[in-house]
């Protein structure tokens, strides 16, 4: 057996198998591109976490005001902790962000680490990506050549049928 799909000949398949399957290639494009943009979507909230990082940690003191988010609609305003500054709940090694690993959970970890986690995050998904475009490439080739296929039957079906009409109706002089 081989493990290569089998290609189908798209002449021997009727207009409604034709219709069916190009329903189906439909749906999966849909279902591809709402994906595509929900990925989009999550790596630009790891770009943000890189800049919240780069911009809200490094290089800032304890003066700088924030508003940290308790829910999507409530905000406390804070301020960054100096990593100078004695804080007896802050590790001696200096400042830290804590990084969400998903399902709910954090990690404690350096600027620097969290940016480097974010960065891979951000590559994972761009390589995801770019598999998905290879994907919504290839069905919207198979979706044009079904849509051809499809076309040139109904086509077909249409000069026949009318062809066999016109033999059928008798001639009036």
């Amino acid at each position: 057996m081989s493990s290569q799909p089998q290609g189908v000949d798209l002449s021997t398949l009727s207009v409604q198998q034709l219709s069916a399957l190009q329903a189906r290639l439909s749906q999966e494009l849909e279902h591809l591109s709402s994906s595509y943009q929900r990925l989009r979507a999550a790596q630009s909230r790891f770009r943000d976490c890189i800049r919240s990082i780069q911009d809200g940690v490094k290089g800032k003191s304890g003066e700088t005001p924030l508003l940290i988010p308790l829910t999507t609609s409530l905000y406390v305003p804070a301020t960054l902790a100096s990593p100078s500054a004695p804080d007896s709940s802050a590790p001696s090694s200096g400042s830290t962000v804590l990084v969400d690993v998903g399902t709910g959970f954090y990690v404690e970890k350096s600027p620097e680490d969290g940016i480097k986690f974010y960065k891979g995050k951000v590559d994972d998904l761009t390589k995801n990506l770019s598999e998905i475009e290879k994907a919504v490439g290839g069905k919207n080739e198979n979706l044009r050549i079904i849509e051809e296929v499809l076309r040139q039957k109904m086509l077909a079906e249409q000069a026949s049928g009318s062809g066999t009409n016109r033999a059928q109706v008798p001639a009036t002089a």
